[in-house]
């Protein structure tokens, strides 16, 4: 797998413009390229299920840049109007909703997919609470609590109160493929085809990449936050709807991993699910290992003395208790990788 800095897979040529749209702008100091796809909750389904048999809203070519918009999570349980009452009886199975699966052209099981975010915008309003029985701490927190967010565009913050505020970094929830099985797996704990990862450093900028288990890879997208902590310990990110400008490419004959990579101009990073935080902050720190053993030339033993010199365990995700995940970070400024300023 290459960086971004020196160019990903080759992007395969446009076979079928199935949506023309024309809205483009500047983001993060970069160009944003024209879609040439759309999906809005107007012209495609959600689903809040992963299975490698649940059909495709919408083809496209490897390299296809889409707009789309992803839904309120809860399917509209939650309104701008609604009160702490309505988390009491709150229905769990349609969450998350999802925008896609989008199938994405040549992509097969082995191939990774490289899912790079343009752009990310918050649409209006969100909210956040702690829901009964839900949540790291659930056992000590058991009443319901609603805060509702009115978020306007362009705005950089969002008020908790008169005194707190909270920047704005916008950021999907859930990204990920179709696991390799035809059960419906729910959406909540993350796994190896990504999903719940819960990833705040996952804004505009970044490329995430995913291992591929079903033809034609079948993202998906959603959860989107406002903004959010390491770990989303109360069990929620500010939750919104967001407008997104992402680029699928399909990625063959590359280095091979087992669960979601990331990387930004600033950092590379790998990520690891678990039953346990031992388990997946082991799995993390591993699959660094295995990262800088085949892009950066050292030993295992060097890149292990490494990781822990120069490399950053966050815990990105806990709220699923007891599935959480972790991720490991290092400096490209540390591997003499970063982009010349």
């Amino acid at each position: 797998m290459k960086h971004k800095n020196t160019g990903l897979a080759a992007t395969a040529a446009m076979a079928i413009i199935l949506v023309a749209i024309g809205w483009n702008h500047t983001a993060m100091g970069a160009s944003i390229p024209k879609p040439q796809f759309k999906l809005t909750p107007a012209n495609s389904k959600t689903h809040s299920r992963f299975s490698r048999v649940i059909p495709p809203t919408l083809r496209v070519p490897s390299g296809a840049v889409i707009e789309l918009e992803t839904p309120e999570v809860t399917a509209d349980q939650i309104t701008p109007a609604s009160t702490a009452e309505a988390l009491r009886t709150l229905n769990f199975d349609p969450i998350h909703q999802l925008t896609g699966p989008i199938y994405v052209d040549g992509a097969a099981p082995g191939d990774v997919l490289a899912v790079t975010v343009h752009s990310i915008e918050v649409k209006d309003w969100g909210w956040a609470a702690i829901v009964p029985n839900f949540g790291f701490m659930a056992d000590e927190f058991k009443e319901p609590f609603l805060q509702i967010f009115r978020i306007a565009p362009g705005d950089a913050v969002a008020r908790f109160n008169d005194k707190i505020s909270i920047p704005i970094r916008p950021f999907a929830g859930v990204m990920a493929v179709a696991p390799a099985t035809d059960s419906m797996l729910t959406t909540i704990p993350p796994r190896e085809n990504g999903g719940n990862m819960d990833n705040r450093y996952l804004v505009a900028g970044s490329t995430t990449y995913l291992p591929v288990f079903a033809d034609g890879a079948l993202f998906s997208v959603g959860d989107a936050h406002a903004a959010q902590g390491d770990g989303e310990v109360a069990g929620t990110g500010i939750e919104v709807r967001v407008r997104m400008i992402v680029e699928l490419k399909v990625i063959k004959g590359g280095r091979k991993i087992a669960e979601p990579q990331y990387e930004t101009d600033d950092f590379y990073a790998v990520g690891a699910h678990g039953t346990t935080l031992e388990q997946a902050a082991k799995n993390a720190t591993r699959y660094m290992i295995d990262y800088l053993e085949a892009e950066h030339g050292l030993s295992r033993a060097q890149a292990y003395v490494l990781c822990s010199l120069a490399g950053d365990l966050r815990v990105t995700e806990v709220v699923d208790v007891p599935h959480v995940w972790v991720a490991m970070h290092i400096s490209k400024h540390v591997l003499g990788i970063a982009p010349a300023q």
